[in-house]
């Protein structure tokens, strides 16, 4: 076969696999808008994704569990589940196609396996959609936003509802906000719509009508006279961080439970995936979702802890600037943070090792900790050094690592990264609030020392784990196969 003729034959393939993930997209689609069944690809999200990114999703997935995963055999599954009546559902289909292959099914037809494999979704509980208020519209509460309107779909789960802020309401300010929700200077632009009506005081995204409240204090506030009742309410304001004071937002009307996006006092702190469900939303009123560096760290830990045993450490947050720093040298009330934060490395103090005990008791007073404040607006990385109780190598780390990835509670927590060239702009918009480099791990020859690496998207990577726990706590999960 001529070059040519091996050229011409890459190109038919090639518009071939594009050709079958324009499907996909479509199957996709359906799912979610048409039966609220929501498609995942090893825990990558799959809706408003286009096809080079699908496909490289792909390759990824293929990658990560070391056999071949095609874009037709996706289809092919993709099909079969949307021949099923099924519930609204949260389904891995790179581990469908995993597992189709693994257990040598492939003499077997694709929808019998898929029916056996989820006959249990039919046994899942309704669900009773809830209606969130953000209180609060800074970079977190912002980027819940965001994934409260791309994920609306029927409106099955979560539906935001209203925005609490200070100050006036007017048409100057709604436009601003408006802007801001549309344009991030890290994220990128919002895959949707937002424009202001000064009328409404609301915020009109994708075409749904979100109120725009202002108020100084929580319990002043009447949401009943929106149309909300029995709301879950996000506090991204900082300004209440124990539970007497966040207990405010509970008098106000209309609401029903409070999660703040912050480490909390008094109040259960939370890392979905690690304790949620030792903390039950039918007798618990507030929740924390604990601090991005603590989301980050706790699933690797726990890993390490039930795989090895942790006797020490230290860890290490090296972290990006954020709002609280200064711009330029200016005054400030902690040590170093006055100095300009884009372009001085700044040592400060994080509560993030004596905080991973909340959810991991047995690790109380084992861990010491510190963070140095770099010079990047977002992406983040945690440097845990341990002294372990069983022996390992570099190996069996990353092999314990890459199951937790792939099966059991921390799938959604835990990504495992592949990549000898990482850097701190790739990890950008993961989902996964813990991102494990394996090419990094070292572990010395005596085998009980080992230093990890964790990246994180400090914004997104945490707003997911706000997300999860909203869902968790709004009794809102849908059935999900990871």
């Amino acid at each position: 076969m001529s070059n040519n003729e091996i050229y011409e034959k890459e190109l038919s393939f090639q518009a071939d696999r594009r050709r079958a993930t324009v499907e996909l997209i479509k199957i996709i689609s359906d799912l979610w808008y048409d039966k609220t069944i929501e498609l995942v690809l090893f825990r990558n999200q799959l809706i408003d994704r286009n096809v080079s990114e699908i496909l490289n999703l792909v390759e990824y997935a293929s990658d990560f569990v070391e056999k071949p995963i095609s874009i037709f055999d996706t289809v092919e599954v993709a099909k079969a589940i949307s021949q099923l009546d099924l519930p609204p559902s949260k389904l891995d289909i790179g581990k469908l196609v995993y597992e189709y292959h693994l257990d040598g099914n492939d003499n077997a037809s694709v929808i019998e396996f898929i029916s056996n494999e989820l006959k249990d979704a039919k046994s899942s509980n309704e669900i009773e959609p809830k209606d969130v208020v953000l209180y609060g519209f800074g970079r977190i509460g912002r980027l819940l936003a965001r994934e409260l309107m791309t994920r609306t779909g029927r409106g099955g789960q979560l539906r935001l509802r209203a925005i609490v802020t200070r100050g006036k309401v007017d048409q100057t300010v709604l436009e601003k906000r408006a802007s801001l929700l549309r344009n991030d200077s890290v994220h990128g632009d919002f895959p949707g719509t937002v424009t202001a009506d000064v009328e409404k005081q609301a915020l009109i995204i994708n075409g749904t009508t979100v109120h725009v409240i202002s108020a100084n204090a929580p319990e002043e506030i009447d949401y009943t006279q929106y149309g909300i009742s029995d709301a879950l309410v996000m506090d991204n304001t900082g300004a209440f961080r124990d539970k007497e004071a966040l207990s405010r937002h509970l008098q106000s009307k209309g609401v029903d439970k409070v999660l703040l996006t912050a480490p909390g006092k008094g109040i259960p702190n939370i890392v979905h995936g690690v304790n949620h469900l030792e903390n039950d939303p039918n007798e618990i009123d507030i929740f924390s979702a604990a601090s991005c560096t603590t989301n980050a760290i706790t699933p690797v830990l726990k890993v390490i802890e039930d795989n090895f045993g942790v006797v020490s450490g230290h860890l290490e947050t090296i972290h990006a600037y954020t709002n609280d720093q200064n711009l330029v040298d200016n005054m400030h009330n902690k040590y170093r943070r006055g100095r300009a934060a884009a372009l001085n490395m700044v040592i400060t103090e994080t509560g993030a090792g004596k905080a991973v005990s909340k959810a991991l008791p047995s690790l109380e007073g084992k861990l010491s900790s510190s963070a140095i404040r770099v010079p990047v607006p977002n992406g983040s990385l945690a440097i845990l050094k341990l002294r372990l109780e069983k022996e390992t190598t570099v190996e069996g780390m990353n092999a314990a690592m890459k199951k937790a990835a792939l099966e059991g509670a921390l799938v959604e927590q835990i990504k495992y990264e592949m990549n000898n060239e990482l850097v701190s702009s790739d990890i950008v918009g993961t989902n996964a609030p813990s991102i494990f480099d394996s090419k990094a791990t070292i572990v010395t020859e005596e085998g009980k020392d080992t230093v990890i690496y964790v990246w994180y998207d400090n914004e997104y990577g945490y707003s997911h784990q706000v997300m999860r726990l909203a869902k968790h706590i709004a009794k809102v999960r849908r059935y999900n196969y990871y």
